[in-house]
């Protein structure tokens, strides 16, 4: 099958994968938009929402849909790396043998990220980045495809582990889940006081998502698209050459190449969803604020103003 084909019937397949999540999940279709765009591009997620707001019940449904194995990884102080890695025990014969930890699954939610101490942070960022985790010198690869989506609770700071800025560089995406509208919320409950529990249907497997993932890595991508991606993430970073006002003002820290590449792989995405077999400036513009939040470290001076992150950003388009 033809590059432009698979694109067609990857358009098809989204659509009826949305409406399959749609079942269970009502409303949030920019949160689940950006979830998917950053399966399908290969990358990993932060989930940024106050408690209550069905974050667990959306990633379980997506993985249903997906077809793929779900765990959940509660995150609390005491927390160590060997309790989501696994560890070695003696068995009855005397021989070591390792025991899988929740982590080897195609999808993980690691809720609650920054309960954590650096250290079990550490060790399932690695497995993020190099899909494998090392324990007691022998190395496991892990299943593909994989998604880790962490979630951070934004209200509660006491006792708790903020990710480093070179870890959160390592999502793709950080996404901020809002509370739902009136009618969503009323929708909401009718659906979940009932005794009818709705089915999701697996509509794709592991092998089927990762041949979309390599045919979204070869749409081509026009050079001036390429430069203003580029060119976008080099006004956030201040006191250079490029720096836009608004950033020499607000901004202490801008994003780095990662966020560059991330731009250009999630647009790819974005642009094969609607069916198109090379994106644009406006599928860049569609995903940046997804991508660009969490790599933009604001001042003080935008924090006592009431800047927040998304004005920055599409004050740069």
């Amino acid at each position: 099958m033809s590059d432009v084909a698979v694109i067609e019937n990857f358009v098809k397949k989204y659509g009826a994968l949305k409406q399959e999540i749609a079942k269970v999940i009502i409303g949030q279709e920019d949160v689940i938009d950006q979830i998917l765009i950053s399966i399908f591009s290969g990358g990993h997620s932060l989930l940024i929402g106050v408690p209550g707001l069905a974050k667990t019940l959306m990633v379980n449904t997506i993985a249903q849909a997906l077809g793929l194995d779900f765990k959940r990884i509660q995150f609390t102080p005491d927390l160590m790396p060997s309790d989501i890695l696994g560890s070695e025990i003696l068995d009855e014969n005397r021989h070591f043998k390792f025991i899988k930890g929740p982590i080897f699954a195609n999808i993980i939610l690691a809720d609650e990220i920054n309960r954590t101490p650096p250290k079990t942070q550490a060790a399932l960022l690695e497995a993020m980045q190099e899909r494998a985790v090392t324990v007691a010198g022998h190395r496991y690869k892990l299943n593909l495809p994989y998604f880790v989506l962490a979630t951070q609770n934004p209200i509660e700071q006491e006792g708790t582990y903020p990710l480093p800025e070179a870890q959160l560089d390592r999502f793709m995406f950080a996404i901020n889940l809002k509370y739902p509208s009136f009618n969503e919320e009323v929708e909401v409950v009718k659906a979940t006081t009932t005794d009818v529990q709705q089915k999701v249907n697996a509509l794709f497997e592991g092998r089927e998502i990762m041949d979309f993932q390599h045919v979204i890595r070869r749409i081509p991508v026009a050079d001036n698209v390429i430069e203003y991606a580029v060119s976008l993430v080099s006004k956030t970073r201040p006191n250079t050459e490029t720096a836009a006002s608004i950033v020499n003002e607000f901004v202490d820290w801008g994003a780095g190449p990662r966020a560059s590449q991330n731009l250009i792989l999630a647009a790819k995405t974005h642009a094969a969803t609607l069916g198109k077999l090379s994106p644009d400036i406006e599928n860049i513009q569609a995903i940046a604020t997804g991508i660009l939040r969490h790599r933009i470290i604001k001042n003080y001076k935008a924090e006592a103003e009431g800047i927040t992150d998304e004005t920055i950003i599409e004050s740069l388009f």
